[in-house]
């Protein structure tokens, strides 16, 4: 299929699933109410528009040329001037990133003149040859993308609107230079690229000689852009890398469960984090698999997409809600939240014509928006906080957009009015807009990143727009992830040098995930039953079997309303975030007494679960024991976590040695400053800036017979906290012991270093420290009984001798009970 037929059946489909919706939404007996008139929709639109230039000319009076501006500063944020924030600044560059972000915004807008003069402030002002180490993913995604969406409007405009005459290409040029300066990343053994480069030097900074990890999202999300820069320039070698990094990243996929991690080693190809889902880390790979073939018309992502969409929508997806699993093990949890991020999914699906999931997933966001005021970075599956950010995400928004491109429905007019006012009302300032640092104060923080402008109000102009006044027919082009424009007809420039192959990997089922159908689906039908979601107060219908304590989901509304109709009640305990609960039944909160008598059963089932669940975590737990002091025989245990790429100590296996600190802390040096005195002693690290499996590989070079790794996060606790078990890089070549420890736990471990410079730990399995110490007890139990039967023998002999004397002698007096 030659990729212009492609691209023309892709834009059919889509066109084909608006038009059934539409004709879906004619029944009369399912049209909502609320239906939102012409005017107050264009008094939104407008509201949009004067919100983005609210924020857009308080960038270019306060800010410009900087990346960013710093909405409460009311000042520009540059890489090596501003006050660092860590890895959080590898997305600047000192390339004037949020102008070039926004120009397409500008044409969408209609704002002609702006955007031509924008587009001249980017050509004098705009460099790349600095000294600057960026993350790939951010600058191809902001900039390049950027870049080519404004060289497309530019010659589009000159064509339909007779504008901007003297522009000759030149931003095209400027993302084939940025594109040329990524490249390096791309030299790995695997093809998938490196998460940072220096934009002068490639690889070849020094602080870039440890780079290893990636992100797959950040892997995967370079295919769009550099498909599009290597068709419009001719220039082969951008896309030709792209599509071997996602082949690559596909190659990596469990077989069984077709899913994939989030971090992996771009040198092996080892997966360093097996956490699955849809949210951070892996987000914007499944978006841009479906994208690259409604872009470039090759089947094997679409082919690919639907495998993992299956997965996903298997392992992964709980109702409306969607839950992290283990790629490795996709029936275990891999957390107990989610993630704002994951809020592009139901957009997603709408593009790939799963509609009733996408409404149920986006109404639970909803739901969560209405608790919250503003959707938190991420809450737990109670729905409660878990962390408190709002940094103006576009996402949710988005899949408003979507969905109200594919229903109709007023419904999503309204959510969107809402997001609108409540942005309003909660994060505008007198110099921009500015993210918020907890959804519960309502403080805000002096950030406004650059998707505010080109994601986040480009999509509520859209929402509130009709087609009429929008100069560009937006069904003509492809969102990329930063939300900048290519064009369909990108399919009809073939790259001549590169040819696509059919693999035979994919087989025929592959490609029957088409769009289901719909049978009447209006999204009112589908988002009634979730009304009160969250709140659980909505109607439920008996199933009649008896819901047992294995079977139990908390991530479950059935089962949570279940047991609340048995009378069983949850309470959180210590932080929410930690979605640990208390169970409290009562026969006079039951439904009814039937009801009441299960409830009754699930708590008894449930005491067995947690102590047999109780005796499997213990049996996980390792030990870091010492004596009390260097006369005593009495000893401590301190609890600390195993790792998985390290000796495992079983039984009556322990390691037993000095203490000593690494220098430096963190030991992620080539060489530790003390290794001399590390030789057969155990070793303790800091916990960041390099992999646990790093720490593990250098103290075992320094001769240490063990490695303690200690939490850098300040009052973290496994009384409170679930035990933390570390991952390596899949190379086997740790032999000595390696534990985690939190830090109130390694407190106590510190300051009886502190006191006893010489002291001796003693590493082992928990559970063989409680056998330890009760043998210990029972011996000295023995020990006292025998000592005290030989007291009371002694005793009675020296009883009857004293009789015998008694007649010849005066009687001694006896000793006092308390001397015995």
């Amino acid at each position: 299929m030659s990729s212009t037929l492609t691209a023309i059946i892709a834009q059919f489909l889509l066109s084909l699933l608006l038009l059934v919706v539409s004709v879906l939404t004619d029944d009369a007996s399912t049209i909502p109410t609320q239906n939102m008139s012409h005017k107050e929709r264009a008094e939104l639109r407008e509201e949009s528009r004067d919100m983005f230039y609210h924020a857009y000319n308080a960038y270019m009076a306060n800010a410009y040329p900087a990346d960013e501006l710093m909405p409460l500063s009311c000042k520009g944020r540059y890489r090596g001037v501003t006050p660092s924030r860590g890895d959080m600044d590898d997305i600047l560059g000192n390339f004037s990133m949020t102008l070039v972000d926004t120009l397409d915004t500008l044409v969408l807008l209609g704002d002609f003149a702006e955007f031509e003069h924008a587009v001249k402030l980017v050509i004098r002002d705009v460099q790349f040859d600095s000294d600057i180490i960026v993350s790939v993913f951010e600058t191809n995604i902001r900039m390049v993308g950027g870049l080519l969406s404004a060289h497309i409007l530019a010659e589009y405009l000159q064509k339909q609107a007779d504008v901007m005459h003297w522009y000759k290409g030149e931003m095209l040029e400027m993302a084939r230079e940025l594109g040329y300066r990524l490249l390096p990343a791309f030299n790995t053994t695997t093809g998938i690229p490196h998460a940072r480069v220096n934009l002068r030097l490639g690889m070849k900074d020094p602080q870039l000689k440890k780079s290893r990890e990636t992100c797959t999202a950040c892997a995967g999300t370079i295919l769009l852009e550099f498909a599009a820069l290597s068709r419009l320039t001719g220039d082969p070698i951008f896309e030709v890398r792209a599509h071997a990094a996602m082949d690559a990243l596909w190659k990596l996929r469990h077989r069984g469960s077709d899913l994939m991690g989030t971090v992996l080693n771009v040198h092996s190809g080892d997966w360093v984090r097996r956490d699955s889902g849809v949210g951070a880390g892996i987000d914007s790979y499944y978006e841009y698999l479906f994208k690259s073939y409604v872009l470039l018309g090759d089947d094997k992502y679409l082919a690919r997409f639907n495998r993992h969409y299956n997965a996903v929508m298997k392992y992964v997806s709980e109702g409306p809600m969607l839950l992290d699993v283990l790629m490795h093990r996709p029936h275990a949890k891999s957390r107990n939240f989610m993630d704002s991020l994951l809020a592009f999914w139901p957009g997603l699906q709408v593009l790939s014509g799963d509609l009733k999931p996408a409404v149920q997933t986006h109404e639970m966001l909803y739901q969560v928006m209405q608790m919250h005021t503003l959707i938190p970075e991420a809450w737990t599956v109670d729905f409660q906080i878990h962390w408190g950010q709002h940094h103006l995400r576009p996402e949710f928004i988005e899949s408003t957009y979507f969905l109200y491109r594919a229903t109709g429905d007023h419904h999503y007019l309204q959510v969107g009015k809402r997001a609108l006012k409540t942005l309003q009302q909660y994060a505008k300032v007198s110099c921009g807009y500015a993210a918020v640092n907890d959804v519960r104060t309502g403080k805000h923080e002096d950030r406004m990143d650059s998707f505010v402008l080109s994601e986040t109000f480009k999509y509520l102009f859209l929402l509130f727009s009709e087609p009429q006044d929008l100069i560009i027919n937006v069904d003509e082009f492809v969102f990329t992830t930063e939300a900048h424009l290519l064009p369909l007809s990108i399919a009809q420039l073939g790259n001549s040098t590169f040819s696509f192959r059919q693999s035979d990997e994919h087989n025929v089922l592959d490609f029957m995930r088409t769009c289901p159908s719909s049978n009447k689906l209006f999204p009112e039908k589908v988002r009634k039953p979730l009304r009160n979601f969250i709140t659980g107060s909505c109607p439920r219908s008996t199933s009649g079997k008896r819901l047992s304590a294995l079977d139990f989901q908390a991530s479950n509304a059935d089962h949570l309303r279940a047991v609340y109709d048995m009378g069983i009640t949850m309470v959180s305990v210590g932080d929410r975030s930690q979605g640990k609960v208390r169970l409290f039944h009562s026969f006079y909160n039951a439904k009814s007494q039937e009801e009441g008598e299960m409830g009754l059963q699930f708590m008894q089932e449930m005491l067995e679960l947690t102590k047999m669940q109780s005796m499997n975590q213990l049996a996980q737990l390792q030990a870091v024991a010492y004596a009390l002091d260097d006369q005593s025989q009495d000893w401590t245990a301190l609890m600390a976590g195993p790792s998985h790429f390290s000796p495992e100590l079983v039984g009556e296996q322990f390691v037993e040695g000095h203490i000593v600190w690494a220098r430096p802390p963190r030991a992620c040096d080539e060489k530790l400053l003390n290794a001399e005195n590390v030789s057969g002693k155990i070793l303790v690290a800091e916990r960041g800036d390099c992999t646990f499996v790093s720490k593990a590989r250098l103290a075992q070079k320094a001769g240490a017979a063990a490695l303690i790794v200690c939490d850098n996060v300040a009052g973290s606790s496994g009384e409170t906290q679930p035990m933390f078990a570390m991952s390596g890089d899949g190379t086997d070549d740790v032999a000595i012991p390696v534990v985690f420890m939190y830090s109130l736990e390694f407190a106590k471990l510190s300051d009886a270093m502190q006191r006893r410079p010489q002291l001796r730990v003693r590493l082992m399995q928990m559970v063989e420290f409680k056998r330890w110490q009760l043998a210990k007890e029972a011996h000295q139990n023995e020990t006292a009984a025998a000592a005290a039967a030989a007291v009371a023998s002694a005793s009675a002999s020296a009883s009857a001798s004293a009789s015998e004397a008694a007649t010849m002698t005066t009687m001694p007096k006896k000793k006092p009970d308390k001397e015995l």
